[in-house]
């Protein structure tokens, strides 16, 4: 059984969740500085929700946001600039984040191993509701008719930030998710491909509550 503790969070400002990944990660990072005495703090794995909000990568491009930031209000939607890699991507309603602080020498996992797992998980997730999708040799994510240059789309971002082999940040999959918010930016820093959604893909909404149970099932089963 996995020692790794889940939190469904619910709907929840990005703000107020992020400076909850840091303080977990932080614990860490002390544990880590003092020789890895005294109590080792837990490990985490958040699921989320947001409220639209567009978030940049360290080293992302502010050119890949396609509107000015005063038409952020009109929109309902907020900016933010992380510590994560990767470059830009939108958060919202519908779309299920997961940020799992993790120790990747616990799991014995490089980062590349780690990315992959994340990956490969949720690739497995989709399967159940018989959607092909697969990684990429070129870039994280998971994606649909990957093979296909014209017809390639993202069904779900990987960005991750880690450090004395603890990880934050994570994924976001496209369960319910309104795609038109991506009109707004090149996601990923991708110009010239495309998203979607889980609901996009079957023609239907999902349940997203089914996409936790079993998301959050496939994960815990192989995390130590």
């Amino acid at each position: 059984m996995s020692s790794v503790i889940f939190q469904d969070l619910g709907m929840k400002d990005y703000k107020e969740v992020w400076d909850y990944q840091e303080e977990l990660f932080d614990q860490w990072m002390e544990y880590k500085r003092n020789g890895a005495s005294g109590n080792e703090p837990g490990q985490y794995l958040l699921f989320v929700e947001h409220p639209h909000v567009y978030t940049l990568g360290k080293n992302g491009e502010e050119t890949n946001m396609l509107i000015h930031k005063e038409f952020l209000k009109k929109i309902d939607a907020t900016y933010y600039k992380i510590n994560r890699g990767g470059d830009i991507t939108y958060h919202g309603p519908g779309q299920m984040v997961g940020y799992p602080i993790i120790d990747l020498e616990i799991q014995e996992m490089g980062l590349k191993d780690y990315i992959h797992f994340l990956e490969t998980s949720i690739i497995e997730m989709c399967a159940k509701y018989g959607i092909r999708a697969a990684q990429s040799e070129k870039v994280t994510g998971v994606w649909i008719d990957e093979d296909h240059p014209r017809k390639a789309r993202k069904i779900c971002a990987i960005g991750i930030r880690s450090s004395r082999h603890v990880t934050m940040h994570g994924f976001a999959l496209n369960v319910n998710t309104n795609l038109d918010y991506f009109t707004y930016i090149n996601p990923c820093g991708f110009q010239e491909k495309g998203v979607t959604s889980m609901e996009k893909e079957l023609g239907h909404p999902v349940e997203m509550e089914n996409v936790k149970q079993e998301l959050s099932a496939i994960l815990l089963k192989k995390l130590k």
